[in-house]
Parts: C-alpha cells; sequence; structure tokens
C-alpha cells in the first residue's frame, strides 16, 4: 500500500478536497505527484539530522496534530504547512517548482497543487509523528527509521531504487541519480531564481 492509499484511508485525500473544493480524484492525482518531493524532503532531513532529529522536527512542527489539523472539519491552518515546507525545501522557489513539475506530469493547474502542497505536507509530517511515535525507539528496527525506510523505499542499508523509491516523477527529476530528487530541484530552483 502506497503513502497516497492510507492518507486516503485515514480520510486526509477527502479533507483535502473538500478544502480545495476539488473531486476526491483530482485530490488524489495531485497528491500522487507531490508526495515525491515532499518524501524527499523529509529524507533529507531524515539524512542530515538522523531519525532522532527529524523526530524532534516533527514534534516542533506540530507533530500528530498536523494530522488531526487537516481532518478537523475547520479550515485547515495552512501556515503550520508552510511552516513543513520551510523545513524540508528551504525555500518558495523550490515549492513553486515541485507545483510546476507535477502539474506537468498530471495537467492540474500548478496554483492548486501550490495549494495542495502545505496541506500534503501537514498530512504527512503529522502521519510520520503519529506512526513515528507509535513504534517506540526511533532507531530499533520499527518506529521512525522503519516507516520512512518502507514509505521511502530502501531501509536502513539497503541501496534505494532509482528516484528514492519515490514513484514516477522522483524517477523524472533526480537527474543526477543519486536517490534523492530533492538535490536537484533545489538546483533547478536556483537556476529560476538567478535568472
Amino acid at each position: 500500500m502506497n503513502l497516497t492509499d492510507i492518507l486516503a484511508q485515514a480520510g486526509g485525500i477527502e479533507s483535502m478536497a473538500r478544502e480545495l473544493g476539488v473531486s476526491p480524484e483530482t485530490a488524489r492525482t495531485g497528491a500522487d505527484a507531490l508526495l515525491p518531493a515532499i518524501l524527499g524532503g523529509f529524507k533529507k532531513q531524515a539524512q542530515g539530522g538522523g531519525l532522532e532529529g527529524l523526530g524532534g522536527l516533527l514534534g516542533q512542527l506540530g507533530g500528530g496534530g498536523l494530522l488531526d489539523a487537516v481532518l478537523s472539519p475547520q479550515a485547515t491552518p495552512v501556515e503550520q504547512g508552510n511552516d513543513v515546507l520551510g523545513q524540508i525545501f528551504g525555500s518558495k522557489d523550490v515549492s513553486r517548482t515541485v507545483a510546476g513539475q507535477a502539474s506537468a506530469q498530471t495537467g492540474l493547474d500548478s496554483g492548486l497543487l501550490k495549494k495542495m502542497l502545505p496541506i500534503l505536507a501537514m498530512l504527512v509530517a503529522g502521519y510520520l509523528a503519529r506512526q513515528g511515535g507509535q513504534g517506540g525507539q526511533a532507531g530499533a528496527g520499527g518506529g521512525l527509521g522503519g516507516l520512512l525506510g518502507s514509505i521511502l523505499g530502501g531501509g536502513r542499508g539497503a541501496a534505494a531504487p532509482a528516484g528514492g523509491g519515490l514513484g514516477g516523477l522522483g524517477q523524472l527529476i533526480d537527474l543526477d541519480g543519486d536517490g534523492n530528487p530533492l538535490d536537484d530541484i533545489i538546483g533547478m530552483a536556483g537556476r529560476f531564481a538567478s535568472r
């Protein structure tokens, strides 16, 4: 089961569709296109600060409460999602590039995808925080490490498939073939910004 299916079962895709005034199918298509970059951002955080650092970051950003905020019938506080994106992407230019790439892949409006990004980032961060907390020790076979390994493809010590196990968009934008498309996205955003 992929992460889009998991988020759909939790009610996240339907909540996002309702929030944005689109069909659940449109929300799912957008999520499938955006998730590789979001997961790549979390993977990069885990590589840079270790799983304990990622767990701490998830807690600082709102932990499992991020998931609840999206699932709530009230309007989603997207500022929190933008905070998550700021941590994993580092720049609004990267978010714009990710939305543009997803738009080219799906045919969905990039403006809609830009609105989806913070909500989806909240869903993923909240889900990771909640599931990571249930697994006990982050470094022990399960927990956040096991969860990230299974979602991102290629657990600790295993070679990650091309694109980091992140699917079509990950493979498409992993220009240098290192298994993490985020560095390529950041590079693309830097080239756009310098024009």
